[in-house]
């Protein structure tokens, strides 16, 4: 199964954002133990780096946590189609569309985010964390 997973979940992970990075760390335990193929985009990489560095202050830890993380999932490209896409979708927030239209065009078969609400009309079907993590359980027994 191959699954985007977005931005707010990684950062729950992190930075130990609680309550949502214990859901978010088992997440990727699933993902390390291939149990599912997870991904970001690599605009998310970007924003994932941006925000680790704003509370380590550091950039080679930013680094260095960005580098462990894609050990374990990977990553999909954004396309100049998928902005305009994007662009002309129904969906309200710009950067929540390119990510449906990458997922989109990328074939996963769902992304994982705790902003559920923004994704209402995503071709993709869309998860929170909680529902996704026992959708994995589910399947494994």
């Amino acid at each position: 199964m191959k699954v985007l997973i977005d931005t707010c979940v990684i950062v729950d992970f992190l930075q130990d954002r609680k309550p949502f990075s214990d859901k978010a760390r088992e997440i990727l335990l699933f993902a390390a133990a291939d149990a599912f193929s997870g991904f970001i985009t690599a605009k998310s990489a970007t924003d994932i780096y941006y925000l680790t560095r704003r509370c380590t202050h550091s950039d080679k830890e930013s680094r260095s946590k960005l580098n462990r993380l894609l050990t374990v999932i990977g990553m999909l490209d954004s396309t100049a189609d998928d902005v305009f896409r994007a662009l002309s979708s129904d969906i309200s927030d710009f950067e929540d569309a390119v990510m449906i239209e990458s997922a989109t065009r990328s074939g996963v078969d769902c992304i994982v985010t705790r902003n559920i609400k923004d994704y209402g009309k995503s071709a993709v079907p869309v998860y929170t964390p909680e529902q996704f993590s026992d959708m994995l359980k589910k399947q494994m027994q």
